[in-house]
């Protein structure tokens, strides 16, 4: 791992510092949010706030490298449009949770959409990052190809970090053509169905690019070369889903204003929780009351329950996996799920390398966490 100063020669920049320098000093707390579209995740918020939104603007953008490097207050929605003009998007699909989100909160939360099982998570795009970290210190980390390895853990480190360990200040992505075809496809299995068709065609040559089950319904998305995406269809069956309504359905999953998120909103005000499970693809539907909600060719399992935050965590954890409570009410039982040895060292000693004064987003990931 190395890391290197970066240039401070930017006014915003300038007053960032600045403002750690002076919290460092007041042994105070800042709440690090951009557009703060993601306050409801991970546990409460806590100390003034830092608004990112000054550092905005993409600072490099190479197409023919398939790379851009942008800075974290930047609108996400701004970021794909310059990317569409060349027919490039971000494959992880970030969830655009409203209209101000930033490209700083897409990393710091670490939120990828339906297309992640196919292209990977957040993370695995990230090439490099500038930091401001607790020390008041504009470090740099990574670069800009995919190759270069200086650093290259610590920006991956900070995808889906919650601001814990510093101000993101600016991110090199990689960023990928869009598919040259895409098919929607539908077929009526129950949960336990899905889940082995879908592992046989993970086993397959088949440009699988995104899942979603619910209610009795599979819906599968191909995409890739037009012959390959062609081939997959009349091999697969099923029902073919207009573009128009395939399109709208992929950005609702994506955006989470499908159907079956609205109504998970709606039962918290009478004692549900949105928890969200990241399991082994093999493992079989859970036995927990809720409506469940199946991506990621059954890597994420959605579940909107009543059940206390024990049970579900329990459940998740005997199927070799975790819950992460993403909506609800109380958030007594913490967001995530508890770490343990040595995970929950190495966090405590990032924090402390990162962060020694605990000046960033206290108990945002972990509560103790800050020393």
């Amino acid at each position: 791992m190395s890391d290197s100063p970066a240039t401070v020669d930017d006014p915003a920049l300038c007053a960032l510092i600045e403002r750690v320098q002076r919290a460092r000093a007041a042994r105070s707390n800042l709440c690090i949010h951009g557009g703060n579209t993601k306050a409801f995740y991970g546990n409460e918020p806590r100390g003034e706030p830092l608004d990112t939104r000054a550092l905005a603007g993409i600072s490099s953008y190479e197409p023919t490298e398939l790379v851009v490097t942008v800075r974290a207050g930047t609108p996400l929605a701004d970021l794909e449009a310059v990317l569409a003009e060349k027919g490039q998007c971000l494959a992880f699909e970030p969830p655009r949770l409203g209209p101000g989100g930033t490209v700083g909160g897409m990393v710091a939360a670490g939120l990828s959409g339906p297309s992640r099982a196919a292209v990977g998570a957040v993370r695995d795009h990230v090439l490099g990052v500038t930091l401001l970290n607790g020390k008041a210190e504009l470090l740099s980390f990574g670069g800009q190809v995919m190759k270069n390895v200086a650093g290259y853990d610590v920006s991956r480190v900070l995808a889906g970090s919650m601001g814990v360990l510093g101000v993101i200040c600016e991110v090199s992505l990689k960023v990928l053509p869009r598919p040259a075809a895409t098919a929607t496809l539908r077929f009526e299995l129950d949960q336990a169905r899905a889940l082995r068709q879908l592992n046989e065609w993970g086993g397959r040559p088949l440009p699988l690019h995104a899942s979603a089950w619910w209610q009795g319904m599979l819906v599968l998305r191909l995409a890739g070369a037009g012959a390959a995406v062609r081939a997959a269809v009349q091999a697969l069956g099923g029902e073919a889903v207009p573009e128009d309504q395939a399109g709208d359905f992929w950005n609702g999953l994506r955006d989470q204003s499908d159907e079956y998120f609205v109504s998970a909103r709606a039962a918290l005000d009478s004692g549900a929780a949105l928890w969200r499970l990241s399991l082994p693809p093999t493992a079989p539907p859970l036995a927990l009351a809720g409506d469940c909600l199946v991506e990621w060719g059954g890597g994420q399992r959605w579940v909107s329950t009543r059940l206390p935050a024990a049970t579900v965590r329990d459940a998740a954890a005997a199927a070799g996996g975790h819950a992460t409570l993403y909506l609800g009410h109380d958030r007594s039982a913490g967001a995530f799920a508890p770490l343990k040895s040595p995970l929950d060292r190495i966090h405590r000693e990032l924090k402390r390398a990162f962060d020694p004064d605990g000046v960033f987003n206290p108990g945002r990931l972990y509560p103790g966490l800050c020393p």
